[in-house]
C-alpha cells in the first residue's frame, strides 16, 4: 500500500494498481477515493485532492453543464457532469472529465458503451464520447493543457472544450480534431463554432 498526503488528506493507492484494468478495477471498490480528482494517466495514478473553488470551476461546468443539457433534446444523447468515470484503452486514460457528452447514436454503433458499477448502476463510460469538458483550476494546468489535450485525442475524441475562468478575460476554447492533435476553433465575432452540437457557443 502506497500512501500520499495532500493537503493534510491521506490517500492510500493498492501496490496492486499497476496499470489501467487495475485501476477501473479500484474504482469499484469502497476504498477508491471520492473526495479530489484520482485518473489514471501517463501510466501511473495522478491526484488532485485540492477544494474546488465554486466562482471559477464548480458554477462554471454547472452552468455549461445546464445550457448543453437543454440542448440535448429526448433520446439523442447524454450530458454528463462531473462524476461519471471515463475510460480509454486505447489512450490508456481513466478518470472523471468536468463533463462528457456521448450521443445516442455513439452508443448504438458500439463506439461508446456504458458499463455498470459493482452495485451502483452504470457508473462508467468507456470509449470514445464526441465531446469532453475540462475546467481549469490552479493544480490542473498542465493535466488540462497538456496531458489531457493529448490523451483526448489519442482517445478520438471530436471536441475538446478547454475553459479558464480564472481571470478576466476568459478563456474559453473549442478544440476540433486536426490531422495530428487539436486544433483551436476560430471565433467569429466572438462566438465558437461546435460541430459535435451544430451550435455556436460564447462564454461571458
Amino acid at each position: 500500500m502506497s500512501t500520499l498526503i495532500v493537503d493534510d488528506v491521506r490517500l492510500d493507492i493498492p501496490e496492486w494498481v499497476t496499470d489501467l484494468a487495475s485501476f477501473r478495477r479500484w474504482t469499484n471498490t469502497p476504498e477508491f477515493p471520492e473526495q479530489g480528482s484520482t485518473w489514471w494517466l501517463n501510466g501511473k495514478v495522478w491526484v488532485d485532492m485540492s477544494k474546488e473553488q465554486i466562482y471559477t470551476h464548480n458554477r462554471v461546468r454547472t452552468r455549461i453543464t445546464s445550457v448543453l443539457d437543454l440542448l440535448v433534446v429526448g433520446d439523442s444523447g447524454l450530458v454528463l457532469s462531473d462524476g461519471a468515470l471515463l475510460t480509454n484503452e486505447q489512450a490508456g486514460i481513466s478518470g472523471n472529465p468536468d463533463l462528457i457528452y456521448v450521443s445516442q447514436g455513439a452508443i448504438d454503433s458500439g463506439r461508446v458503451e456504458l458499463v455498470e458499477g459493482k452495485s451502483d448502476g452504470f457508473t462508467e463510460v468507456v470509449g470514445s464520447p464526441e465531446m469532453v469538458l475540462e475546467v481549469v483550476s490552479d493544480s490542473s494546468v498542465e493535466k488540462d493543457t497538456e496531458t489531457l489535450r493529448d490523451a483526448y485525442f489519442a482517445a478520438g475524441i471530436d471536441e475538446y472544450w478547454l475553459v479558464d475562468a480564472r481571470s478576466e478575460p476568459l478563456g474559453f476554447d473549442l478544440l476540433k480534431r486536426g490531422a495530428t492533435g487539436f486544433v483551436a476553433t476560430r471565433k467569429s465575432g466572438g462566438w465558437l463554432k461546435s460541430a459535435v452540437f451544430g451550435k455556436s457557443f460564447r462564454l461571458t
